[in-house]
């Protein structure tokens, strides 16, 4: 259910968000095994015009040529220097250059490769088919939420971005709950990430304490039964609860964290713990204490061991812990 200041759509995306994972899910083979997606890698479109680098005069772009590309054609105007020919594709922004007019435009095709290939994942996302054109940026809320999953993260980091602008609608907050309580779709850690990292800033996605109870809520179990630590998700969770909402609530949520039955959840309670006492230094030995109970009760010996370092980290405060453990599965 939407906050109390929400608007009447905001509840409307929920369904709709779910009934996308189960379309996903049904066209992946029922599988809803958690994906390692990998890096996000930053996008930069168009690349620096090659023919800067030799001086092409503006007359020089007399002739006309075209290739092919996922069933498109595209219109190339083309300049034959003594430094080879070189070709412009204005539709996407983009040159290229050979020895040849053939090998120029095999050349331009294969170096336009990156962009199509996002353009495919966005619009494969957004359940349609060729390439995205448009801009991301004029999408509607369903259309946003939808491209936190999107395989390409640097296309989801682009929807969590306009998310971000657009949080004073208040029309977000359900779906991004619905998100962090995503069980099934495969590409759901990068698109959790993208959540918390939205709730770092949580009073611009809701003011009321409903809304701060339910997104608590949602972290917390989100850490509760993690069964990895994909795109550092579940860390990623500790962060926000330790360092960006530690004073009423994610301090003591953490805490009960540490009784998780997932040892990454665990372990992203250990470490958020350190971020509460960075903000609230009062809670301190409280904080050392309750450490060195979970060095002495937790069933995973690595886990054991962080708290002992952690609970020591704390309790001499100099700003820096030690680096979290690798489970050997993570290896």
């Amino acid at each position: 259910m939407p906050t109390k200041s929400a608007p009447p759509e905001a509840a409307a995306l929920v369904p709709e968000l779910v009934a996308f994972i189960d379309r996903y899910v049904a066209a992946n083979g029922g599988s809803t095994r958690a994906r390692q997606p990998g890096h996000r890698v930053k996008f930069h479109w168009p690349p620096h015009p090659i023919s800067y680098e030799f001086h092409v005069l503006a007359s020089d772009w007399a002739g006309k040529a075209s290739f092919e590309a996922y069933g498109e054609t595209f219109e190339v105007v083309t300049a034959r220097t003594p430094y080879g020919v070189f070709g412009r594709c204005e539709a996407i922004w983009h040159e290229d250059r050979g020895d040849t007019l053939e090998e120029m435009l095999e050349n331009l095709r294969n170096s336009s490769e990156p962009l199509f290939q996002r353009q495919i994942a966005t619009n494969r996302t957004l359940e349609k088919e060729g390439r995205f054109t448009g801009h991301v940026s004029e999408l509607p809320p369903l259309d946003l939420l939808k491209l936190l999953y999107c395989d390409d993260r640097d296309v989801a980091s682009e929807a969590k971005g306009v998310i971000e602008s657009q949080a004073s609608s208040r029309v977000f907050l359900p779906a991004l709950l619905a998100v962090l309580g995503d069980r099934r779709h495969p590409n759901r850690r990068s698109a959790q990430w993208c959540v918390l990292d939205l709730f770092e800033d949580l009073p611009s996605f809701c003011e009321e304490e409903e809304g701060e109870l339910k997104a608590v809520q949602a972290i917390k179990e989100l850490i509760w039964d993690a069964e990895d630590d994909y795109a550092r998700t579940i860390y990623k969770a500790g962060v926000v609860l330790g360092g960006h909402i530690p004073e009423l609530r994610g301090g003591p949520t953490l805490m009960e964290c540490l009784k998780a039955p997932s040892k990454f959840g665990r372990r992203s309670a250990i470490h958020g713990l350190f971020h509460v006492v960075e903000w609230i230094p009062e809670m301190q030995d409280r904080v050392v204490r309750i450490l060195l109970e979970v060095a002495v009760d937790d069933p995973d010996p690595q886990l054991r061991d962080y708290a002992r370092e952690m609970a020591q980290d704390i309790a001499d405060w100099d700003g820096d812990h030690h680096p979290e453990p690798v489970f050997p599965e993570e290896c």
